[in-house]
């Protein structure tokens, strides 16, 4: 699996400039194009770079994608709303919304669906997309924490399975709302869900 970190690589440095518009592209091209027709040569046309500045930065298309995808997952915050609950609502509308955008639907799917025979592909979507999001949920727990919301958990490997959970739970829910089912996943469902993320089926 190739790295992006520009202090992996020789030669000159990369160039955000270029970076930006090379992911922003791929996402124009997704819309327009589907998966299976969008190449790295209508990517390169569209970024005004040449096709060699892509394969220097991406080995293919399935990782070029995740790249792009992940990049609308990286505007994600979470909102300080004064309690626990709300804010995961708010972080969890945000979530709604990228993945109802027609790029983040085309490209996640692709690669998914690409990623059961493909293991490498498998790490990407998981470094990229999974480890970079899971900072929200580090931050919500700390921040309730804080607020007498939640009990502490200092035994670290308990606080890392506790934080995978949160994220499969929540992540899992929201994708299979919209991109599985194709339903809004709209403030009335956000806060029944909410509900019983926190307090179970019982109340």
């Amino acid at each position: 699996m190739q790295s992006r970190s520009p202090a992996s690589r020789t030669g000159r440095p990369r160039s955000a400039t270029a970076d930006a518009a090379i992911l922003a592209a791929t996402r124009e091209a997704l819309v327009e194009l589907g998966w299976s027709k969008l190449t790295l040569g209508d990517v390169a046309t569209r970024a005004g770079v040449a096709k060699t500045t892509l394969y220097r930065r991406w080995a293919g298309k399935n990782e070029l994608v995740v790249d792009a995808v992940a990049e609308l997952f990286d505007a994600l915050e979470l909102p300080d709303r004064g309690s626990l609950a709300a804010d995961i609502e708010g972080v969890v509308l945000q979530f709604a919304t990228i993945l109802a955008l027609p790029e983040a639907k085309s490209g996640l799917m692709a690669v998914v669906a690409e990623a059961t025979r493909d293991d490498a592909l498998r790490e990407r979507i998981r470094e990229s997309v999974v480890e970079r999001q899971k900072r929200l949920v580090v931050e919500g727990r700390a921040r309730a924490q804080a607020r007498g919301e939640l009990p502490p958990e200092p035994d670290p490997g308990s606080s890392a399975r506790t934080v995978d959970l949160i994220f499969d739970m929540v992540a899992g829910a929201v994708v299979h709302r919209t991109l599985v089912s194709a339903e809004p996943a709209d403030e009335e469902w956000v806060r029944n869900f909410t509900r019983v993320l926190l307090h179970g089926l019982g109340d």
